[in-house]
């Protein structure tokens, strides 16, 4: 979808190039860098599809709100990389979030918590606003209590 508007943005600046009242040698020239451009655009979405999106630029802040952890790998200094399921998302998405360290220990406690419970991690949304600030981050989602089972009388 993105890169099918680079393309239609390119060949719109070329369309324009074309029809501009300049020589012949300018208008192969915007010709050119149209067809770079759209090739670049193919090689540079191709190259950041499957690498983690830095939580920090994440401006679809629903996609990332309440989600489930399914994989983490914690690289002190570096960053703590996550593969999120949203509620109501497709498919999976990785990210990282910058290094801290608290977040770091929440995650690891929170994994302990929910493998001791048999549930999973979810983590709140980064930018929520209605999150305490002694919430944690990351956190084992409560377990489903049983059904009541009914009582049987004779």
């Amino acid at each position: 979808m993105l890169y099918t508007l680079v393309v239609l943005i390119a060949a719109a600046l070329a369309a324009i190039a074309i029809w501009a009242p300049r020589g012949l040698a300018l208008k192969a020239s915007a010709l050119l860098l149209a067809a770079v451009l759209m090739a670049l655009g193919y090689a540079g979405f191709m190259e950041i599809i499957g690498r983690p999106k830095p939580m920090s630029v994440e401006w679809a802040t629903k996609a990332v709100e309440d989600s489930a952890v399914i994989a983490t790998r914690v690289r002190e200094g570096e960053g703590i990389y996550l593969w999120l399921e949203g509620r109501g998302t497709a498919e999976p998405r990785a990210y990282v979030l910058a290094w801290d360290s608290n977040n770091a220990r929440q995650l690891q406690q929170a994994m302990r918590q929910a493998e001791d419970q048999g549930t999973v991690v979810r983590m709140r949304a980064i930018r929520d606003t209605k999150r305490a600030i002694d919430q944690p981050l990351f956190y084992a989602e409560p377990q489903v209590p049983p059904p009541v089972k009914a009582e049987l009388t004779e």
